[in-house]
């Protein structure tokens, strides 16, 4: 059984991706778990170890509390959702978010992460400097970015941009199979710039491969790979848009060369994140 990796901290940001990890579940017939965290304050030395105690035992309280509270709230949207039937389990932990997100997914060889990301406009153009980022740039496994304006919806296509690298084949035949599993289509993109070194036989080889496996190429020429990726994401009526990472150099070049742009999609289209790895 897959699992899925979803961090919370209860906020409507979170709410709305839970929705997004719980049709993941389903799609992939998973187990979603929940992770929510809470770090311990830094106390003066002075403290006594019974004050320390005092402290982290009230702290630890509170937050299971609350958890105890909130639980009950995501099942009852679960089951407004149609999801009642997705495995649940809840972690609850202390400590850094990366740091504990990082220890969950080795510790129970989680197959997906799913992040929600706020921000009213450009919420990408943000996203290297936020957990989400970061666990983007650090862990290998596919990670699901989903924004605040992302209302869930069943995935009718899915986009995949590509480089027409051999490892690009690895990971587009998994989004061929999350497609199979939704019923969708995968649209490839190839933002062909002057700078493009692949050729018609790449093309040719790559639509041969993919023949029947519902996945449709798009070589479009364009100096701008922003604004033709943004078109793309309109005119195809993209649901969800996977990207490869191809390690921290591409994948920082890509987002932050974007910061002095406005992507319409940004808020409201959830990011597939894929690793060179997958």
């Amino acid at each position: 059984m897959k699992k899925i990796l979803f961090p919370t901290d209860f906020s409507i940001v979170a709410t709305n991706a839970f929705v997004h990890a719980l049709g993941l579940a389903k799609l992939v017939q998973g187990e979603l778990i929940l992770l929510h965290t809470y770090e311990m304050p830094i106390m003066d030395s002075q403290f006594g170890i019974q004050n320390y105690k005092e402290v982290y035992d009230t702290i630890e309280l509170t937050n299971l509390g609350m958890f105890e509270e909130e639980i009950p709230k995501l099942r009852k949207i679960a089951e407004e959702n149609g999801f009642n039937a997705v495995k649940m389990s809840h972690i609850l932990t202390d400590g850094d978010l990366l740091h504990s997100i990082t220890e969950t997914v080795k510790k129970e060889n989680i197959d997906y992460l799913v992040m929600g990301t706020s921000g009213a406009s450009g919420w990408f153009e943000k996203l290297l400097g936020t957990n989400t980022g970061e666990a983007i740039k650090s862990l290998s496994i596919p990670i699901f970015c989903i924004p605040v304006g992302a209302k869930y919806s069943k995935i009718n296509t899915i986009g995949f941009t590509t480089r027409f690298r051999e490892k690009d084949k690895v990971a587009l035949q998994n989004v061929v199979k999350i497609a199979k599993a939704a019923k969708a289509v995968v649209k490839c993109l190839y933002v062909e710039t002057n700078e493009s070194d692949n050729s018609a036989a790449v093309y040719q080889e790559w639509e041969t491969l993919f023949k029947n496996k519902q996945v449709k190429f798009f070589i479009i020429p364009g100096e701008n790979v922003h604004e033709t990726i943004d078109d793309f994401i309109i005119s195809q009526e993209i649901d969800v848009l996977t990207m490869i990472s191809y390690k921290r150099s591409f994948f920082d070049w890509l987002f932050i060369s974007s910061l002095t742009e406005e992507i319409a999609f940004q808020s409201t289209i959830p990011i597939l994140a894929l690793h060179d790895k997958t």
